[in-house]
């Protein structure tokens, strides 16, 4: 038997992915990025394919400053694909690097939890060990993207 592939829980949340978000250029649909600076409180967006160049203060949503980049822009993202009823994405490639980690182990480990993190409220799907060989293919297509 092959020896399991480990995968320990840093304990992040999903919070540790916000600042800087891959998103589809609502101008001319590339990839552009999204970024929130939350201690200056403004939150930009950039396309170097077509050169659209925003910026917004981050407290234009009322009810939490503390949200994915692109929200402020209302722009979709980047790493987003369905998968059967679902749909899997991925803020920028740190994240989607994180679940790849994550949905490829056979051995999850979750030691030394400080309180939920982005792993324990992924939807059941992420979770499922008959999802593994699919997730992982629709990883690789995300990544070539």
């Amino acid at each position: 038997m092959a020896d399991p592939i480990r995968f320990a829980d840093r304990n992040w949340g999903i919070g540790s992915f916000y600042g800087e978000v891959l998103i589809i250029c609502p101008s001319c649909g590339n990839q552009g990025i999204a970024s929130a600076d939350f201690q200056a409180e403004c939150a930009k967006m950039l396309c170097t394919a077509c050169g659209l160049n925003k910026a917004v203060p981050t407290t234009v949503l009322n009810y939490s400053m503390f949200h994915p980049a692109h929200t402020f822009f209302n722009a979709k993202l980047w790493l987003e694909h369905p998968f059967k009823n679902e749909i899997f994405y991925a803020y920028n490639y740190q994240h989607l690097d994180y679940l790849e980690q994550y949905i490829s182990a056979t051995l999850r480990e979750h030691k030394d939890r400080s309180g939920f993190t982005l792993l324990e409220k992924l939807p059941k799907f992420y979770h499922t060990s008959k999802n593994r060989s699919a997730l992982l293919k629709l990883i690789e297509t995300l990544r070539r993207k």
